[in-house]
């Protein structure tokens, strides 16, 4: 049997494909992601996608494809999709073409999908009416599912929701200081970034045991946001009603003075003006006026780059003494995400801001935990553990496909 996990963004469509033995994944057969797949104005020229993938051997390859001006570049990504799965995966007594599943990662749940659901058209239309709650993802997450209906019309499609994981927080945590009727109609704090939370927590339950304990994942990235777990449940976090509060992010705002926004519409901005704003040009690319990705700004001699890494940072260890004192200490920090496995003077920078938690990180750690693989950087005195966990949402949303399917 086998799966395949789809990330559907607005250019982007990561995916992998796993092989399942009785109700456990391996190892995924091919991962790898299509990139320039937004749709051209009204150009007649043909447009160029870029695939790259990894077998499971790791070999790495690299492909351009032309895709004629009047077709879609994602249809056309999934046709080149089916293709590499025939082709590419060659394992004796296992058809790789026939899919068990497909699973989609979806950002909002909303109050309704606590949990991984088999997608129909009711399950549709109840998603889209979240799409302003999450408009850089949303839209993109369930267009991706209606191109995989169109292409596997016979295979189930499997919605793997980011709030799922935490449907554990408490009241006091997802209710906002509003009227009650306006907490009734579903205005209230969600959580996201769950799927790579339950990946992380999954790992740390392998590999330590006072993960069952107070823990604070942060999962940083272009997109990021904090988590506060007791006994492997979600008690706290960052993010909130959208994919918009907590952290400082890579293009978004992060927590904001509500005032901000009323003094903008005074001052004649539109919905879609604030929208673009908050969304697409706040952040680190806002503050630093030069990029959202850090290595650019680490690279920068620019005093903007070095105060948009300053800010960030703060804001992560601002977050993350509010959630420390909600357990009433911490036992375990775990970083993942592109920005918190790769940067190692972020997390050095945090946890030193930290120590007087009793947080000791061993640096020779810290500089090796770039590498793909989990390891622990705090050092043997350090009274709190600090881990680095590269996540995999994809194979959360496939255990849960395979799951799904299988009943």
């Amino acid at each position: 049997m086998t799966i395949l996990s789809i990330n559907a963004g607005s250019s982007s469509l990561k995916f992998a494909l796993y092989i399942a033995v009785k109700t456990r994944l391996q190892s995924a057969l091919l991962s790898g992601q299509f990139e320039h797949l937004e749709v051209g104005a009204s150009s007649s020229k043909n447009k160029t996608i870029t695939l790259k993938y990894t077998l499971s051997e790791g070999a790495e390859v690299r492909r351009d494809i032309q895709v004629p001006h009047a077709c879609d570049p994602f249809d056309q990504a999934i046709t080149v999709l089916k293709q590499l799965i025939a082709t590419e995966i060659q394992i004796e007594g296992v058809n790789t073409t026939q899919l068990q599943a497909v699973a989609h990662r979806v950002v909002h749940g909303g109050a309704s999908y606590l949990r991984s659901v088999i997608v129909d058209s009711k399950v549709m239309l109840s998603l889209r009416k979240l799409n302003s709650l999450a408009p850089l993802h949303q839209p993109h997450n369930l267009a991706g599912i209606e191109a995989f209906q169109r292409s596997f019309p016979l295979i189930p499609q499997i919605a793997c929701f980011d709030t799922s994981f935490h449907a554990t927080l408490p009241l006091l945590d997802t209710t906002f200081g509003i009227s009650n009727e306006l907490t009734l109609l579903g205005v209230r704090r969600y959580g996201f970034h769950g799927l790579s939370y339950q990946y992380v927590i999954t790992q740390l339950t392998q590999l330590s045991a006072l993960s069952a304990g107070r823990a604070v994942l942060a999962h940083l990235g272009n997109g990021a946001s904090l988590c506060a777990t007791k006994g492997h449940q979600s008690v706290a976090t960052t993010m909130g009603f959208s994919a918009l509060d907590g952290l400082m992010m890579g293009t978004r705002c992060g927590a904001l003075d509500p005032g901000v926004l009323l003094y903008l519409l005074s001052q004649g901005k539109t919905e879609k003006d604030i929208e673009t704003m908050l969304y697409k040009q706040s952040g680190l690319l806002g503050v630093s006026g030069i990029s959202a990705d850090v290595r650019t700004l680490r690279l920068s001699k620019d005093p903007k780059a070095q105060f948009a890494l300053e800010l960030f940072e703060y804001r992560v260890i601002k977050e993350m003494g509010a959630l420390v004192a909600v357990l009433g200490g911490v036992d375990l920090i775990c970083f993942t995400g592109g920005i918190g496995e790769h940067d190692s003077k972020l997390r050095s920078a945090v946890c030193e801001r930290l120590s007087w938690l009793g947080i000791i990180v061993d640096e020779d750690l810290n500089l090796a935990a770039c590498a793909n693989q989990s390891m622990s950087i705090h050092s043997k005195l350090s009274r709190v553990q600090v881990w680095v966990i590269p996540t995999d949402e994809g194979r959360v949303a496939a255990q849960d496909a395979l799951a799904l399917t299988e009943c």
